[in-house]
């Protein structure tokens, strides 16, 4: 009697705790909630970019040669004009003391050539005087030949007289036709003579187009800043040789202006429609994480770019660098905002991905919905939403009030389905 009372005890205090037990479990709560909140919601596109100056000038070289000189380093603030290397120019200076030679030469050679054209034009004014002395005398003794012939043939003149008179004639004619040939000679050799100083003129030309080119190439040692800003970097030493060609080597990388900087980030193609110029963007750099960057979208560029069969865009973002604390080549972590709601009603993105464990194979219907908690068991409500950021969406519709509590997660484990049998193996 007494072992049946000491059972029946313990099966009461068994009884009593699994009764307790069974009370609290189904007590507790079986999902965690979140209440809808009012607040504001920025919606962004992240990307990274690298920080840049607006302006970034290559400084080279138009003349080859030997460093001499170099006046500037790294970070050396420079201005427009200002000579920031020498290249050795002694082969320049006698390149141009031989060109201001050659100069002198022709036009000392092209005054020649026009004090000849000078002299033959006297020779030619002189040939055509003796060419009218000439055929004055000539009418004279033909004057004077028809005369005697006349006399002659009356018997009044002797054979004599008519034999000079016709010699006299015939060498009046050779002498003019010898004029003649001298003027033609002489009008042969003016001809001659202006060609030749043309061509005088021609090479004394040539000789200036030369000395101006050997002076360009003596300045063109003077390597200047075309900018006024800082040397970013300097690729050149004291003595170092450098040679111009098509593809001219880089001295000097000149930042025009470093309070003005840049940021060139790339867009994913399924983010690009969403921005525009003039959005405000915030941003990081490692070497300084816990500051804050802002400034504002200034270029959406068209040309896209392909890599592995990913298209991205550039977009350019202006940023104000006051206290140079953003340096080029930084690797900025952009943040763009894209839209903007004040004071909305605001779901939080896990209410909108909860679903409950028996809805989770089933097909539902398409849309955005979220679930509260009714008479103990979840129940769905059809919402439209707007724009999100990661964490809480926009409420546009729906049979929801601020303060409500929504579901956003089970606090009950789903029962592990049974895991289908293998086959037998013999």
């Amino acid at each position: 009697m007494k072992k049946l009372l000491i059972v029946i005890v313990i099966i009461l205090i068994i009884g009593t705790i699994a009764f307790v037990s069974f009370k609290d479990k189904k007590n507790e709560p079986k999902f965690k909630t979140d209440k809808v909140m009012r607040g504001n919601i920025e919606s962004a596109v992240t990307a990274t970019g690298t920080v840049n100056p607006v302006t970034t000038v290559l400084v080279g070289t138009q003349v080859s040669g030997t460093i001499k000189n170099i006046y500037v380093d790294f970070n050396s603030p420079v201005k427009k004009g200002e000579v920031i290397a020498q290249i050795d120019d002694a082969q320049f200076v006698t390149k141009l003391r031989q060109a201001e030679a050659n100069l002198e030469s022709a036009k000392a050679s092209a005054e020649n050539a026009r004090a000849n054209i000078e002299n033959l034009k006297a020779r030619l004014n002189a040939s055509k005087a003796d060419i009218d002395k000439a055929r004055v005398a000539l009418t004279d003794i033909r004057t004077n030949l028809d005369r005697i012939k006349k006399l002659w043939e009356e018997r009044l003149a002797s054979q004599k007289d008519m034999d000079s008179s016709q010699n006299s004639y015939d060498s009046q004619i050779a002498q003019l036709k010898s004029t003649e040939a001298t003027h033609d000679s002489n009008i042969a050799q003016l001809n001659a003579a202006e060609a030749q100083y043309k061509t005088s003129l021609a090479q004394v030309k040539q000789s200036e187009a030369s000395l101006d080119t050997v002076r360009l190439d003596l300045e063109h040692t003077r390597i200047l800043s075309p900018v006024n800003g800082i040397v970013v970097s300097r690729n050149v030493d004291v003595g170092q040789t450098v040679a111009a060609s098509f593809q001219t080597p880089t001295l000097f990388n000149i930042a025009e202006d470093m309070t003005k900087m840049q940021i060139l980030s790339n867009i994913s193609e399924a983010d690009i429609g969403k921005i525009k110029v003039g959005q405000p963007v915030e941003f990081t750099v490692d070497a300084y994480p816990d500051t804050i960057f802002k400034g504002n979208v200034s270029e959406v560029r068209n040309a896209p770019i392909t890599i592995q069969n990913v298209v991205t865009y550039d977009v350019v973002i202006k940023i104000d660098n006051p206290e140079l604390k953003l340096k080029p080549g930084m690797t900025a972590n952009v943040s763009i905002s894209v839209s903007n709601r004040k004071d909305v009603i605001r779901i939080p993105n896990a209410a909108l991905r909860f679903k409950p464990t028996e809805m989770q194979n089933k097909v539902t219907e398409r849309g955005a919905g979220i679930w509260i908690i009714e008479d103990g068991k979840p129940k769905q409500i059809k919402v439209i939403t707007g724009i999100s950021n990661g964490n809480y969406t926009e409420l546009i519709s729906g049979d929801i009030k601020e303060g409500q509590e929504l579901i956003v997660e089970s606090l009950i484990k789903a029962k592990s389905q049974p895991q289908p049998r293998g086959p037998r193996m013999f």
